[in-house]
C-alpha cells in the first residue's frame, strides 16, 4: 500500500470522549485521561459469539455479527469513558437512565441502558439512513418510470443525508475532540504496522487516513446498498421499505468481505474501494495533540498479542 506498512494489523480502535478504545485479538483496552491528566485503563477479554458459534463466522454472516458487537462494545466503552468527565459536561441523566437505575441494580441497569441505547441506535441508523431516503425516493415515482433510476436517486439521497450528518455532527466541540482521538488511533496504527517503536514521536508523523476504518465500512454499506436494491426492488414503497429491512444483513455482510479484501490487498480495486471513505475521513479524523497519541499509544500496547503475528490481518 502507499503507507508501506510492513504488515496489516487486525487491531482496531474506537474514539471515545476523551480516550481510546482498542479490540485486540483476545482483549480489548479502554485508556480514558482524566481532567486531572491521569489516564485510566481497563481491560478485559473478548467473548466473541463466533467462538461459541462458529457458524457465526462465516463469510457474510460474520459482517452483521461483528457490527452488532462492536456497537454494543462501543456504546459501553462510550458510557466508561464519559464517567470520569467533569460533571457539568455529563448533565443529569435522562429520565430514562434514572428509571433504570430507580428499578434495577447497579449492574442490570447498565445492562438495560446499554441494550436500550445499541437499540435505539440501530433504530435511528435504519430510519435515517434507509428507510428516510426509501419514502423520499418515492416521491419520484410518478415523475421518474425506471426504476434503475428511481434506485439511483434514492442512493444519491441516502449518501447526502449520511454526509450531512457527518458534517453537523462535525460542528460539536465535542465531537472535534472525538474526531482527534480518532486520528490518534489511526496514527498510532500505522505506526505498529510499520514496524516502529511506539513513541509519540513515530506516531505524530503517520497519516491520520487509514483505509480499514469504520467510516470507511460505513460508506461501502452505501454504495453496496445501492448495488444490491438496483438488483431487488419493487414499485410499492411499502413492499420497497420491507425488502430494505430483509436485505439490510446481506448489505451489511458484502460490505465487511469487501473492507476485508481492501484490507489485505493493494491493488487499483482496493484502491477505489478505499478512496470515498479516507476521503470522509477528512471530516471524521483531525490531527491529535501529543496527549492524545500518547492515550492510543497505551491502548494498543495493552491489547498487543503475546505471540507476534497473531493480530494479522
Amino acid at each position: 500500500m502507499s503507507e508501506n506498512v510492513k504488515f496489516r494489523t487486525s487491531i482496531g480502535g474506537q474514539a471515545l470522549m476523551e480516550g481510546i478504545l482498542m479490540r485486540g485479538v483476545d482483549r480489548q483496552a479502554i485508556v480514558v485521561r482524566k481532567s486531572d491528566g491521569e489516564l485510566v485503563t481497563k481491560v478485559e477479554p473478548i467473548k466473541a459469539l463466533r467462538q461459541k458459534y462458529p457458524v457465526l463466522g462465516w463469510p457474510l454472516i460474520r459482517g452483521t455479527v461483528n457490527f452488532i458487537e462492536s456497537m454494543v462494545s462501543g456504546v459501553k466503552a462510550l458510557t466508561y469513558s464519559a464517567e470520569f468527565l467533569p460533571e457539568e459536561e455529563v448533565g443529569e441523566p435522562s429520565k430514562l437512565d434514572q428509571w433504570f437505575e430507580k428499578h434495577l441494580s447497579g449492574e442490570k441497569a447498565e445492562k438495560a441502558i446499554i441494550g436500550v441505547s445499541v437499540f435505539l441506535g440501530i433504530i435511528l441508523a435504519v430510519g435515517l439512513f434507509f428507510m428516510l431516503p426509501t419514502v423520499l425516493a418515492g416521491l419520484f415515482t410518478g415523475i421518474v418510470k425506471n426504476r434503475i433510476l428511481r434506485n439511483l436517486i434514492e442512493g444519491v439521497i441516502r449518501i447526502i443525508i449520511f454526509l450531512a450528518y457527518i458534517i453537523l455532527a462535525s460542528k460539536m466541540k465535542e465531537i472535534k475532540r472525538v474526531w482527534m482521538y480518532h486520528g490518534a488511533e489511526h496514527k498510532t496504527i500505522f505506526c505498529y504496522e510499520k514496524g516502529l517503536d511506539l513513541t509519540v514521536e513515530n506516531a505524530r508523523s503517520q497519516p491520520r487516513l487509514h483505509p480499514r476504518c469504520g467510516t470507511s465500512f460505513l460508506f461501502i454499506v452505501m454504495i453496496v446498498s445501492i448495488l444490491v436494491t438496483t438488483v431487488v426492488s419493487w414499485s410499492n414503497v411499502w413492499v420497497r421499505l420491507l425488502l430494505r429491512l430483509a436485505l439490510l444483513p446481506v448489505i451489511v455482510g458484502i460490505s465487511y468481505e469487501l473492507i476485508k479484501y481492501a484490507g489485505r490487498h493493494d491493488n487499483i480495486l482496493t484502491k477505489i474501494l478505499s478512496a470515498p471513505g479516507k476521503a470522509l475521513q477528512l471530516v471524521t479524523t483531525a490531527e491529535p495533540d501529543d496527549s492524545m497519541l500518547e492515550v492510543a499509544i497505551e491502548a494498543l500496547k495493552l491489547v498487543l498479542p503475546e505471540e507476534e503475528g497473531a493480530d494479522k490481518w
